[in-house]
């Protein structure tokens, strides 16, 4: 009985021990799992802090970047406007000096005597260096001292007296009259650039088709005209093209000096230009492809009217009409011939010009043959009306 008791003791023993073993090995196990997880969470909140430290650094890194950025663009401002304002200050130096010359030049500069024309003006040094610092004050100066030169020639005795043929036009009871030439504009290549100014003088209403003077060939087409259009624009007719938006500034029993200027049809799309001046203001400034391809049509001009294939003279114009010059170049691309000639007046004088193809001066003052002066023979010779001698056109007087 007592070993019975004593074995059933032990084995209550052993089974405490084992019970305590396992609850010992639980113990230690989850203080285990415990300082694990506070590791763990040590762990996490180490690496939060490092990345809160580093996402510092980098924002203190951008700031830093930030206002360099801004210091640099603040000095780049200032270094800018300092050099915008010493360009201003050298800009304004150098006008100032300029305008100083400029007074300079005309304080001592002494007017011409005599009516010049542009290229003869300036030879003097002083009216070339002008036109070099103030072209457009130079131009002025220029027409003061030919109108100054005139006065005063005007003021010495007898004035030069040049004449001009007054044409009927053909309106409804007018005679017709007008002057054929043997000028053909094909003779002199005018396709590759010509110039051609003249005076004239309304005489009539300007509200139907008329031509001052001009050719025209059918077949192909080939014009060499100017005049006025039915809508009372102004008509200009180079080559195949015909143009007649150009506003009219003209009056009925005015003189009006012409220039129209065409560079030639050898150049490419863009520097056919065809330009106009009437009293040395521009007309037509942004024609830049005219074409003129159709050639050696043989058509010859008229005065008072267009020579026009098949039909002859055509489009009369009442007009009063003198000192016709023609040149086989462009002369004019920005208003310095036009200024020329209107400045020097109804009396400038072309001859010897070079490239001057044609030039009708109408100095004869009587007969009915107006001298082609340019070395070429193109005579004009008044219209034949049916014989009818009192429908010639009419000889005046013209006084500048």
């Amino acid at each position: 009985m007592s070993k019975y008791i004593i074995r059933k003791q032990r084995r209550l023993q052993e089974k405490w021990q084992r019970e305590a073993d396992e609850e010992a090995k639980r113990k230690a196990e989850r203080e285990a799992e415990l300082a694990a997880e506070a590791l763990k969470r040590k762990e996490a909140a180490e690496h939060k802090k490092l990345l809160l430290e580093q996402q510092e650094a980098d924002r203190l890194h951008q700031k830093r970047l930030q206002e360099k950025k801004e210091l640099d663009a603040e000095r780049m401002s200032k270094q800018v406007d300092t050099l915008i304002s010493m360009l201003e200050a050298d800009r304004h130096q150098r006008e100032n000096v300029r305008l100083q010359e400029i007074q300079i030049i005309i304080q001592n500069r002494e007017p011409t005597l005599h009516v010049l024309d542009w290229h003869t003006w300036l030879s003097n040094p002083e009216n070339q260096r002008l036109a070099e610092l103030d072209f457009e004050y130079a131009v002025q100066m220029f027409k003061r001292d030919n109108l100054m030169a005139r006065r005063r020639k005007g003021r010495g005795g007898k004035k030069y007296v040049s004449h001009a043929l007054s044409f009927s036009g053909d309106r409804a009871g007018a005679t017709e009259s007008y002057a054929t030439t043997t000028f053909n504009p094909d003779t002199y290549s005018l396709w590759n650039g010509f110039t051609i100014s003249f005076w004239v003088r309304p005489d009539e209403a300007m509200n139907q088709t008329s031509t001052i003077l001009g050719s025209k060939a059918n077949s192909p087409t080939a014009r060499f005209h100017f005049g006025i259009h039915s809508n009372g624009n102004i008509n200009v007719g180079v080559g195949s093209n015909n143009v007649t938006g150009v506003n009219n500034p003209m009056e009925v029993g005015r003189w009006y000096n012409w220039v129209i200027s065409y560079a030639g049809t050898q150049h490419s799309s863009g520097d056919r230009k065809l330009r106009m001046w009437i009293n040395s203001d521009p007309r037509m400034t942004n024609n830049n492809n005219t074409s003129w391809n159709n050639q050696d049509e043989g058509m010859t001009i008229n005065f008072g009217g267009r020579n026009t294939e098949g039909s002859g003279y055509t489009n009369g114009f009442a007009c009063a009409l003198t000192n016709i010059a023609i040149y086989n170049v462009n002369k004019d691309s920005d208003g310095t011939f036009a200024s020329e000639v209107y400045s020097n007046g109804i009396n400038h004088d072309y001859t010897g010009d070079d490239d001057l193809v044609g030039y009708w001066r109408f100095s004869e003052a009587n007969g009915t043959t107006i001298a082609d002066t340019s070395g070429n023979g193109n005579n004009a010779t008044f219209g034949a009306i049916s014989g009818d001698t009192t429908a010639h056109p009419i000889w005046e007087a013209v006084e500048p």
